[in-house]
């Protein structure tokens, strides 16, 4: 067929196929725009990834890292993308330390394409890296309450936040609490220890001064969550509060002869993490009871010397203190012989044995040595030294999240580190103070405990 000046319809190009001209601009959006990953990693976090074009289907679409701005951190070649739908999981292999920005490409059909950038950070190489996971969102894990099915809730010392975690995979929390105005507290808790009896968690705050010394009264706060369901679905509550735990405390203290220096390490000026400070660091029940709590001393060691033990008081009413406002009765002091350490945590299993993750009182760069505790929660009985732990590697050993049968040889137990004043990335910024979460992260690592 011919047209007007002998032009025919191949010649305009009209027999193109008639969708040619109707590919869209093609979509590519990311789940995060931020990632952190680490050298030698296993199972870092993923970013999905959302694509489209209109008049094509989305299996016809290709992702692929086409630069990034600095290659030793993570090259286009260390960029792996899984999936052919509109869904796709982008991971990243860390080569080295550091920043860099990755631009992900979509080549649509028609020559049409579009980019995004993913901003990648990668932590260093860990020792036991294939049992260690990362759970971002948060750098400052001070606390862990198993919750079955595989997941966890941690606390941070920094915020209010709780946050649910899938224990054997690195990445964000699956859901988040803050039950801040329900409690009504408007700074942080600082909350540092946690327990477990039934479906009712008690957390604690640190009950000490801030670091500078001064009172803040948000820290003196002990509070219950109602747990309910288990796994991905657990579904937490606020339940009551207590906000006068380290005033009972200090009063017993002083009714027994000043015994532990309570009233002179809360006093203005003084800040907790000394040798004879004030700071609450564990949680956990006396063997067979739902009512008498364990309360674990960061400091002061008893005593205020090189070499001291640790401390442990027990509250023999935590049930009726929490639920509804009974003044705290007290049992007789436990001091246990942790190799000059304190408590930085302490958890028990249904067996009534306990791990304590022993560390400095001091507030340093947490260099100094860990260790890992058995016990029997017997006052009179000694705990027994498992192993130290590692401290090569940023971050202090802050959470047992539960306890393994002891009796079994090979038992492994999941810890986790507090990494706010780790300096992750090599820029010199504290974890806490990175301006992203995504890049915030803590590291959860299983170990052996158990010959």
């Amino acid at each position: 067929m011919v047209v007007s000046g002998g032009l025919t319809l191949a010649g305009m190009g009209l027999n193109a196929p008639a969708h040619a001209a109707g590919y869209g601009t093609p979509t590519l959006s990311l789940s995060a725009g931020y990632l952190s990953g680490a050298v030698g990693a296993t199972g870092d976090p993923v970013v999905t990834v959302t694509v489209g074009q209109s008049g094509a289907d989305a299996s016809a679409l290709t992702v692929a890292a086409s630069a990034s701005t600095k290659s030793s951190v993570a090259g286009t070649g260390d960029v792996r993308v899984t999936g052919t739908g509109a869904t796709r999981q982008v991971a990243v292999a860390a080569r080295g330390r550091g920043y860099t920005d990755l631009t992900l490409k979509l080549t649509g059909l028609g020559g049409k394409s579009v980019t995004k950038t993913l901003h990648y950070a990668a932590s260093g190489a860990v020792r036991d890296a294939a049992d260690t996971r990362y759970f971002t969102g948060s750098s400052d894990a001070s606390a862990a309450v198993d919750v079955g099915g595989g997941h966890v809730v941690v606390a941070d010392d920094e915020s209010n936040t709780l946050r649910l975690y899938d224990r054997s995979a690195s990445g964000a929390p699956v859901r988040t609490w803050d039950f801040s105005s329900q409690l009504g507290v408007s700074k942080e808790i600082d909350i540092e220890g946690a327990a477990r009896v039934g479906d009712t968690v008690y957390w604690t705050g640190s009950l000490g001064n801030n670091k500078d010394g001064e009172y803040k009264a948000d820290r003196n706060t002990v509070f219950t969550t109602t747990v309910t369901g288990s796994g991905a679905s657990t579904q937490l509550t606020v339940g009551r509060s207590y906000k006068k735990l380290r005033d009972d405390l200090v009063a017993w203290d002083r009714a027994n002869g000043d015994r532990y220096g309570f009233a002179a390490a809360t006093a203005a000026g003084q800040a907790p993490k000394q040798i004879d400070g004030f700071n609450v660091e564990g949680l956990e029940f006396a063997p067979g009871s739902t009512t008498t709590a364990y309360i674990g001393f960061r400091a002061p060691l008893v005593p205020p010397a090189s070499g001291g033990k640790a401390l442990i008081v027990p509250v023999t009413n935590i049930d009726k203190v929490v639920g509804s406002g009974v003044k705290a009765a007290f049992g007789a002091p436990v001091e246990l012989d942790l190799g000059g350490l304190s408590i930085r945590d302490i958890r028990k299993n249904a067996a009534d044995q306990y791990l304590i993750v022993a560390g400095s009182w001091a507030a340093d760069d947490n260099s100094d040595p860990y260790a890992l505790y058995s016990w029997d929660g017997v006052a009179a009985h000694a705990p027994v030294k498992l192993r130290d732990l590692p401290t090569s590697d940023p971050g202090g050993w802050e959470a047992v999240v539960e306890v393994p049968d002891l009796s079994a040889p090979g038992a492994r137990a999941q810890l986790i580190t507090d990494n706010g004043s780790a300096d992750l990335y090599g820029d010199g910024t504290d974890a806490k103070d990175l301006t992203h979460p995504e890049w915030k992260k803590s590291r959860a690592t299983w170990f052996t405990v158990t010959g």
